[in-house]
């Protein structure tokens, strides 16, 4: 107890938000001529695959969404987890369920440690309602954790509580920055109070986009959560 009371009674505003800052990658979505070269990651589309890969089914019997296809090394960050990787596809159902914790069987993400053996293939089913769009990778040197449960510590969180009675700053939001769109590392950006999800780590989200036609029940992000050791994925959403 004591040593906290120490750390809130001592951290200063700079000192604090360094702490708290994590880097991330961001996207530019479209705006631009594809290169449709391997290296390039996508929203809406995945074109990579094994030669016996097909866009998986859903627990409904259709197939999925084909929601997005990242090559990892092309981007200027990624968490040390995926250190071995350098493709992932991801998929999901149109299908979407009021919670998340109800979407088992609706949603796929393929790793791959290499692009050997892949080919690049077209299939046009799936959910018509998304578009896709070419992606820039953007550096985002610091990202913030949105303040109900995304991510601070209770120390964090009292220190935040004493500078602002000190007057320091009138609202968490004004001196800190948080990545809400389509992002590699960072926070999640909860809508609703956020959830604990150890072992797994916060990998990357997609989010609502009004250019890609994909509206996460009411605004909400995909979150994808991966277990560092077992290679074990998890998805979470929530929406205002």
């Amino acid at each position: 107890m004591i040593l906290k009371l120490f750390f809130t009674e001592t951290m200063d505003l700079e000192s604090l938000l360094k702490e708290i800052g994590k880097p991330c990658t961001g996207f530019e979505v479209g705006g631009f001529r594809p290169t449709n070269e391997v290296y390039e990651s996508w929203l809406g589309k995945v074109s990579l695959y094994l030669p016996e890969e097909e866009v998986p089914i859903d627990k409904y019997g259709k197939p999925m969404m084909q929601l997005g296809q990242f090559y990892l090394p092309a981007l200027p960050y990624v968490p040390e987890s995926l250190a071995e990787v350098s493709l992932l596809t991801v998929f999901i159902s149109q299908e979407l369920e009021g919670d998340s914790d109800l979407m088992d069987g609706c949603w796929e993400i393929r790793e791959y440690k290499s692009l050997e053996g892949l080919l690049t293939r077209e299939f046009n089913e799936g959910w018509k309602g998304i578009k896709a769009f070419p992606l820039k990778p953007v550096l985002i040197e610091t990202d913030h954790p949105v303040w109900d449960g995304g991510g601070l510590t209770r120390e964090q969180e009292d220190a935040f509580i004493r500078l602002e009675g000190k007057r320091e700053f009138d609202s968490y939001y004004d001196v800190t920055t948080h990545a809400y769109s389509h992002k590699f590392g960072g926070y999640p950006s909860f809508c609703q109070s956020g959830v604990e999800m150890e072992p797994y780590e916060f990998v990357f989200q997609i989010s609502s986009d009004e250019k890609l036609q994909l509206n996460v029940i009411d605004g909400g992000s995909f979150t994808f959560w991966r277990h560092p050791q077992k290679r074990a994925w998890k998805l979470y959403y929530d929406f205002f």
